[in-house]
């Protein structure tokens, strides 16, 4: 077991799911939008993939460098950068694989939420796929306590974003992209939902 934690460190188990089905594979250029400290990076840093990320805090940025130092030498410590989502100063097109994961339910209103969402699929390929785990009110939505719009008080005593179904099948959509995969909801005891939203973006845009 200690083998595995080594290897894979505390990686998002739906994004190992992506790995087990052979989605991301070497070559791929990878980026982490909201890396915090680098958890879903351990195993694709042991393995020489090309591997990038943002972070709006100063202090996930320097332990995210540091596990690049450490795990991958040769990797340019500019790889990681302190910038907000909406903001990256990467250039359109950029990566393979995106990356954001528990990040976009962040956002403080809808306007935010769509330039984090415009700026993560902004470094997106075309034909490229984006990998989103974000907070929902799927399967809780008699639990949660509307603030105002889109923001909700959760059961666990948390304030997120929360999305819906109709509103990631209408992003999809509008971005150009298609389902990857089906939505995936996991509800935690009804405390919290995470849904995981898998997007292929179009080989024309």
């Amino acid at each position: 077991m200690g083998d595995l934690k080594t290897q894979f460190g505390d990686i998002d188990i739906y994004l190992f799911d992506q790995l087990l089905r052979g989605r991301i594979r070497p070559g791929m250029r990878i980026f982490d939008t909201g890396c915090g400290s680098g958890r879903n990076l351990v195993y694709l840093l042991r393995e020489g993939f090309e591997v990038y990320g943002i972070d709006s805090d100063p202090r996930a940025i320097d332990t995210a460098r540091r596990l690049a130092a450490s795990l991958a030498p040769a990797l340019p410590q500019e790889n990681f950068r302190l910038e907000p989502v909406e903001a990256m100063s990467f250039p359109d097109a950029f990566a393979d694989f995106v990356i954001s994961s528990a990040v976009l339910h962040f956002a403080s209103d809808d306007e935010q939420f769509e330039a984090m969402l415009h700026g993560t699929w902004r470094v997106l390929k075309p034909g490229g796929l984006l990998f989103c785990r974000l907070a929902s009110s799927i399967g809780i939505e008699n639990q949660v306590q509307r603030i105002v719009g889109r923001r909700f008080w959760l059961p666990d005593g948390s304030e997120r974003y929360l999305v819906d179904e109709p509103l990631l099948v209408k992003f999809t959509r509008e971005l150009g992209g298609q389902l990857a995969d089906p939505l995936k909801t996991t509800v935690v005891q009804n405390q919290r939902s995470m849904t995981t939203w898998v997007v292929r973006r179009s080989a024309e845009r």
